[in-house]
């Protein structure tokens, strides 16, 4: 494929190697380099019938950088860590879907920005929790109220708010206290907060969708 594109970089079959390409080096656990090529065919064929493939997997790759292919495909849970790519990547997949609200990658997209939304949210709550454990809970408030502004409808809404709850009473501020209750009583009062999960996504599909 990198010959056909070195070789004749304007022809038809270049554009066709370089679409390639991109599946390729994010199959062989290459984030870095499916990123660039993505970049690089979104650079060169900014009309491509195919560019919102492109965009798409530019998203994909950026989320891949934050752990290996065997972690991905084990599901183990990385809130705890660096995260940085997932924020890259849910930022990346939000402006594919803005751009190509009808592509038809579009519906797996959005099962990668729920997951990530998700998995962003946890992150800020482990950081949340491990203030809580030091009595930090200044520090754990603006952790959990960051996660109720900025990432709404996430699966880790009504854990943000018991964590304002418990720091709000630590810290004696009764009226917060009683506001953050009232709100987990009337959006919660089922406990219906089930975590929203891309369940549906295999990464197997993205051989089977890529032009």
């Amino acid at each position: 494929l990198e010959t056909i594109e070195s070789r004749y970089p304007f022809g038809k079959y270049a554009e066709q190697a370089q679409v390639e390409l991109i599946y390729a080096h994010l199959m062989n656990s290459e984030p870095e380099a499916a990123h660039s090529a993505a970049e690089k065919f979104i650079r060169l064929h900014p009309r491509h019938p195919n560019i919102d493939y492109a965009y798409f997997m530019k998203g994909l790759s950026s989320y891949t950088r934050d752990n290996n292919f065997l972690v991905r495909i084990t599901g183990t849970d990385l809130s705890n860590r660096d995260i940085s790519g997932a924020k890259e990547s849910f930022a990346e997949l939000a402006e594919f879907l803005t751009r190509f609200p009808e592509s038809q990658y579009g519906p797996y997209a959005k099962q990668r920005s729920i997951y990530l939304r998700n998995m962003i949210a946890r992150n800020e709550l482990s950081a949340a929790d491990y203030y809580m454990t030091r009595k930090a809970y200044i520090a754990a408030i603006r952790r959990a109220n960051y996660v109720v502004e900025n990432i709404p409808g996430s699966s880790e809404n009504l854990r943000a708010l018991k964590i304002l709850l418990d720091s709000y009473d630590a810290l004696g501020y009764a009226d917060l206290y009683e506001d953050t209750k009232e709100i987990i009583k009337l959006n919660y009062a089922r406990n219906n907060n089930a975590p929203i999960e891309d369940n549906s996504w295999s990464w197997e599909e993205l051989n089977r969708i890529k032009p």
